[in-house]
């Protein structure tokens, strides 16, 4: 079937993929609409002018749209929300869903485009009953663990050209057709730079949230030092646990009710392991649920191993539980939870506990 008046609404960021992906679609035959979201961040004015150089090259519309105040109150505010409450966010994940591809979307819909396309690394397969979502064959680059929260209506209708490419082989057709895409990669928390500098972390948290310093004590209840406030610890991180002749020592809970951090001075401490937690917000890809209980693999952090694990629903409470064959270390409340049959990308949820 041709491509040609076939209409695809491309996400363009200015940015190496998203820039080939618009490259590789136009010689396909799609016609083309860029879109560049404005989301209120410092490099808004690099990224839009690069977008829009990219989208004169190839020949097609440009489209800005303001999205800034809705990235605020859902990803930034979100994102600061979620550390007050102790919890570990994913905004990537959070954008992914509400941002990227919900208000993309919905445009695609309103211009009645046939597909929307974006550079993500991830493929989709059609078979008779579903389409599948796969990881990319670049495995290194692969994005699926951010893109659980698609559905088959967003799958049917959305272009994933550079899940066909490793990173070298986009690059090789960016440089080799003279696409002017931005040289610098993108980082994983857009929002934390001022003034084309990334800020630390933990500064950020410290501008907006009101922190307070408490004890930090080991299991035995014995006080070793003073925290600089409970949102700025992960569980099993090292960095900023910093107690004078002593250590090192790991995060491994936080007593919100008496302002207080647990540490354990071994990194394989079993106290940092567990067996099984429990999610919340669950998305399938299939848009069913599955046969419980059933097997499978799941990752607990961006870039972490798959582990195999059962997963079990209780209508008792109408929790998901995850139980793990093996334990692992510092699974953190708030966390995706990604689960993967092989190469397939099944669903995922947020941890609980």
């Amino acid at each position: 079937m041709s491509n040609n008046n076939k209409k695809v609404l491309v996400a363009i960021s200015g940015g190496l993929d998203s820039s080939a992906a618009a490259f590789i679609l136009k010689k396909q035959g799609y016609d083309l609409i860029g879109v560049y979201f404005r989301i209120g961040v410092v490099q808004d004015k690099i990224g839009e002018e690069a977008a829009r150089k990219v989208c004169r090259f190839l020949n097609i519309p440009f489209f800005p749209i303001n999205l800034s105040y809705q990235f605020k109150k859902e990803i930034i505010d979100y994102f600061i929300d979620e550390y007050s409450r102790g919890l570990t966010p994913n905004p990537c994940v959070r954008c992914n869903k509400l941002i990227k591809f919900g208000k993309l979307f919905k445009i695609a819909k309103n211009l009645s485009a046939d597909f929307m396309a974006t550079g993500h690394y991830i493929k989709k397969e059609s078979t008779k009953n579903k389409i599948a979502l796969l990881k990319a064959k670049d495995i290194l680059k692969d994005q699926s663990y951010f893109l659980y929260n698609l559905n088959q209506e967003i799958l049917k209708n959305t272009l994933f050209p550079c899940g066909e490419y490793t990173k070298k082989e986009i690059r090789k057709i960016a440089e080799q057709n003279k696409i002017p895409f931005l040289k610098s990669e993108s980082q994983d928390i857009c929002f934390l730079n001022e003034d084309g500098k990334i800020i630390d972390h933990n500064d950020f948290l410290k501008k907006n949230i009101k922190l307070k310093s408490g004890p930090i004590k080991t299991l035995d209840n014995k006080e070793i030092g003073q925290h600089q406030g409970l949102p700025l610890y992960t569980i099993g991180q090292r960095k900023g646990i910093e107690i004078g002749g002593t250590g090192p020592f790991y995060a491994l809970k936080k007593d919100y009710k008496n302002n207080t951090l647990y540490v354990v001075n071994n990194l394989n401490d079993s106290a940092l392991f567990a067996q099984d937690f429990i999610i919340n917000n669950v998305n399938w890809i299939s848009g069913l649920k599955p046969e419980f209980p059933f097997d499978c693999e799941v990752v607990i952090r961006y870039r972490h191993k798959a582990v195999k694990c059962s997963v079990n629903f209780s209508k008792v409470g109408k929790k998901y539980i995850v139980n793990l064959h093996e334990p692992q270390r510092a699974i953190s409340p708030g966390q995706s939870a990604v689960f993967y049959r092989g190469d397939e990308l099944i669903g995922g949820g947020i941890i609980v506990l």
